[in-house]
């Protein structure tokens, strides 16, 4: 952008210290600042007949005041009525702490009202007056976020005379050929149409500019990082024994899914280039991600290279352990597993082991991080659940090779619009198929008067020798909110089945060898009903566990009941999933009736998405996630992906970085310091 528009809103007319103080709450500071401060929404302020608005639709009328106004009060609170003439109808208008207008609103005047019609009342719930017949020469107007004492109609007159000030100033950042090829709208006929809108069409098409646009400059920015990552953090070629692999994938004792060989061969392409793998590989609970990182790990071994598994807890590194020891042991291949409750005499042989290059896998919790744990060729570094773990303690593990190539792993489906935005500097392989065989889980949403009969069903489970899980939100009892919680079912089921089963009580604020000790007491089948909160959300396999109840299940996301759900069905008998919720809103409901319909976690990361939006998803703290002014990463996946390929397009051309039709790009790049101009030539 121009020095122009970098000016001070005090330049402006009419924007003197205290309205500039205003507005600096806002955010706007500068001109630019103002013009690119978009309004929230628009909204449809053309009259209507009332005879073809429906029920509770917002509506603009011009009427006739027929009688004096009423107020009512109740406390603090007050309403007012009067009857007005809309066209042929009289019907009352109702205004809400607005008692003010009493002495206002004369019989015979006329008034343009916006609100909410109720068809059966005969009343319109006023939102906005304005005295007089509609004048306002818009009929889709901007609502902006305004604070103080600046009004919306000052604020339209301070956009207004700096587009018209400044027009020729504003550089278009779009090159031609990208706005012919997607008949964008230009900057400035853009900056009119989004603030001064003829037709909701028109405000539509700014807005589809700005989308494009703002997902554009992000995926530059992601891909330029991504490129100068790869520049600079050259990794090691793998080259691995491809006979012995195939001779590894021919002793399974199933076939490989088509999703498995897909992200095996991606995989695979990454370890045996120059450039370092740095690839997120998402799947399912149940859909074979251990199997593929043993294939990985099995490779670098191959070509001499040693192997790292980290995992969040004991068990899960053990599991892991126990499962690579079955399929690798008979290749040759030297593992050991590293806790922190491995023995002081048995780590202290198994760190010189590694350090000599006589253990080629090592698997353990975050014990590899320490900085005793000395490898002699580390090539390929794989975290599973990567995001129980800060990236400080990620890159502790990377930084112990020379470049090695890493994998993250997850369990948590991501839908592909964030994988695409969250993980831009990453690649990204999903196993979206499930083995073949596997029993899908039965999972029925009943109310909690309903709680007896899944009593009996959980015990003919329990007589059929298998054991279950009851999952709750809380630990104990709290006064804000009225939900089930552990330390009350854990109770409640001791006393149902006292003599018959054993209950035992897991949660958050267990110490973590309390936790590590009940958990190998239910995975050893000395606890028949583990009841707990979500700390068994991840890394739990038992595979005689076939029945879940989760208490208040309408308190959970989606994402989360699925990856509770996915405890139960790992092993060959039919499992079940009871959600206990009565959920009061639309969306809790619908909540319960996707689980009921899938087990597919792809399915339901994309209604989790659609129900909650991209922060919440992720949670608002920890999402990582740029906050955009007009693009909506849910309603604009398309326009996301075709920025992304435009991005990587345009960083390949060999004169971006000079052609003056770039000018604006090359800026934005610069001024958002991922990128020198220099790097990419």
């Amino acid at each position: 952008m121009s020095e122009g528009i970098q000016q001070s809103i005090t330049v402006i007319k009419g924007v003197g210290k205290e309205t500039a103080e205003n507005l600096n709450t806002l955010g706007i500071e500068t001109i630019e600042d103002l013009l690119f401060t978009f309004p929230a929404r628009h909204e449809d302020v053309r009259l209507k007949d009332l005879a073809e608005t429906p029920h509770n639709e917002k509506v603009t009328v011009e009427a006739r005041v027929e009688s004096e106004p009423t107020v009512f009060y109740t406390g603090r609170k007050n309403r007012l009525q009067v009857q007005i003439l809309a066209g042929r109808y009289l019907v009352k208008a109702v205004f809400f702490n607005q008692a003010y207008l009493k002495n206002k609103l004369h019989v015979g005047d006329i008034v343009t009202i916006t609100g909410k019609w109720d068809k059966g009342r005969q009343s319109i719930s006023a939102t906005k007056i304005d005295f007089g017949p509609k004048t306002e020469q818009l009929d889709f107007e901007p609502v902006y976020a305004l604070r103080g004492k600046v009004t919306k109609k000052r604020f339209a007159t301070f956009i207004q005379t700096a587009l018209e000030t400044y027009k020729d100033e504003i550089v278009d950042s779009l090159p031609n050929t990208l706005r012919e090829k997607y008949r964008l709208l230009p900057i400035v006929d853009a900056l009119y149409a989004v603030h001064f809108p003829t037709s909701a069409a028109h405000a539509m098409q700014a807005r589809r500019r700005f989308a494009y646009e703002e997902l554009l400059h992000f995926q530059l920015r992601m891909q330029a990082l991504r490129q100068l990552r790869l520049e600079q953090e050259a990794g090691t070629a793998i080259a691995y024994d491809l006979a012995k692999v195939k001779a590894f994938i021919a002793s399974l004792p199933y076939e490989l899914t088509n999703a498995q060989k897909r992200v095996v061969n991606e995989i695979f392409r990454d370890i045996k280039s120059m450039r370092r793998m740095n690839r997120l590989l998402q799947g399912d609970v149940g859909s074979g991600k251990t199997v593929v990182a043993a294939l990985a790990l099995y490779a670098a071994v191959t070509a001499g290279y040693q192997g790292a598994l980290m995992a969040p807890t004991e068990i899960l590194a053990e599991q892991h352990g126990a499962s690579l020891a079955e399929w690798l042991a008979p290749f040759g291949v030297r593992l050991a597993l590293l806790s922190g409750s491995t023995k002081t005499k048995a780590r202290r042989e198994i760190l010189a082991h590694l350090a000599s290059g006589d253990i080629d896998i090592i698997i353990g919790t975050h014990a590899l991080i320490q900085p005793d744990v000395q490898f002699t060729n580390l090539g390929l570094v794989i975290t599973d659940e990567q995001h129980r773990f800060g990236v400080a303690q990620r890159r502790v593990l990377r930084d112990k090779g020379e470049n090695p190539d890493v994998l993250f792993m997850t369990a948590t489906p991501i839908p592909r619009t964030l994988a695409i935005t969250a993980f831009g500097e990453m690649d990204v392989s999903s196993i979206d198929e499930m083995p073949a065989g596997r029993k899908v889980i039965e999972t029925h949403w009943l109310r909690p008067e309903q709680l007896p009969s899944i009593f009996e069903r959980l015990e003919r489970e329990l007589q059929a020798g298998r054991q279950a899980y009851a999952i709750c939100p809380l630990i104990e009892e709290s006064d804000k909110l009225d939900v089930q919680n552990a330390v009350e079912l854990y109770e409640q089921l001791t006393t149902v089945y006292d003599g018959k089963f054993t209950v035992g009580l897991m949660h958050g604020r267990l110490h973590a060898d309390d936790k590590e000790r009940v958990m190998r007491d239910f995975s050893e089948g000395r606890i028949h009903v583990l009841v707990s909160t979500t700390v068994v959300e991840v890394g739990v396999n038992v595979p005689n566990a076939t029945f879940m109840m989760i208490t208040d299940a309408e308190r959970f996301g989606l994402a989360q009941l699925h990856q509770l759900r996915g405890r139960v069905g790992r092993g060959e008998h039919q499992s079940y999933c009871v959600l206990l919720a009565d959920p009061k809103t639309d969306e809790g409901k619908e909540r319960m009736t996707a689980m009921t319909e899938t087990n597919n976690g792809f399915v339901l990361a994309e209604k989790d998405l659609e129900l909650r939006g991209p922060g919440d998803f992720f949670g608002r703290k920890q999402s990582g996630l740029p906050e955009f002014k007009m693009a909506d990463l849910i309603q604009d996946y398309r326009i996301l992906d075709v920025a992304r390929q435009d991005a990587v397009a345009l960083l390949h051309e060999p004169n971006f970085w000079h052609d003056p039709m770039y000018e604006g790009l090359q800026h934005m790049l610069k001024t958002s310091g991922v990128a020198d101009g220099e790097r990419f030539d």
